[in-house]
C-alpha cells in the first residue's frame, strides 16, 4: 500500500473545474493532443466557447512535452488520487493569475528546469481562458 501512496500521493482536486482540467490534461498526455474525448470534455461544460479552453491546455501540454526535461507521471482519468507531477501541473495552473512567481516555481519543478515563461505564459493564458468562461480555477 505505501508503493500505491508513494506514486499517488495526493486527493483529486474537489474544484470542479481543476478536476476538467486533470482530465483533459489526463487524456492528452495518455492519447495525444487531439483526444476526442478532452475536446468532448470541454464541449460539455463550455458549449460553443470550447475551442479557447481547448487550444490552451493543448498548447501548454504540448510546451510541456518540448521544454520538460523530466518525463511526466500521468495517471489513469478514473484515478480519484494524483500523482505528483497532476498535482504540480493543476496548482500551477490555479495559481497561474493570482501568483506568477509561485506558477512559475511549480512548472519549473515539474519540468525540471530553472525557467519557463512560455509553459507559465500559457498556464496564465488557460487560467484566464477558464475564467473568462465561468470556471475559475483559483485556489
Amino acid at each position: 500500500m505505501s508503493e500505491l501512496t508513494e506514486l499517488l500521493p495526493s486527493r483529486a482536486p474537489d474544484c470542479v473545474n481543476r478536476r476538467l482540467l486533470l482530465y483533459g490534461f489526463r487524456r492528452m498526455a495518455a492519447h495525444g493532443l487531439n483526444d476526442a474525448h478532452a475536446a468532448n470534455a470541454m464541449l460539455s461544460v463550455f458549449g460553443r466557447s470550447y475551442r479557447r479552453p481547448l487550444v490552451l491546455l493543448r498548447a501548454l501540454a504540448a510546451e510541456l512535452s518540448r521544454a520538460s526535461e523530466r518525463k511526466l507521471l500521468v495517471a489513469p482519468c478514473c484515478c480519484p488520487r494524483t500523482t505528483v507531477a497532476e498535482a504540480l501541473f493543476v496548482d500551477a495552473v490555479g495559481t497561474a493569475l493570482t501568483s506568477p512567481h509561485e506558477a512559475h516555481d511549480s512548472l519549473a519543478a515539474l519540468m525540471g528546469v530553472r525557467t519557463c515563461i512560455g509553459a507559465l505564459v500559457s498556464a496564465q493564458a488557460l487560467a484566464q481562458a477558464f475564467e473568462d468562461l465561468g470556471r475559475p480555477l483559483g485556489a
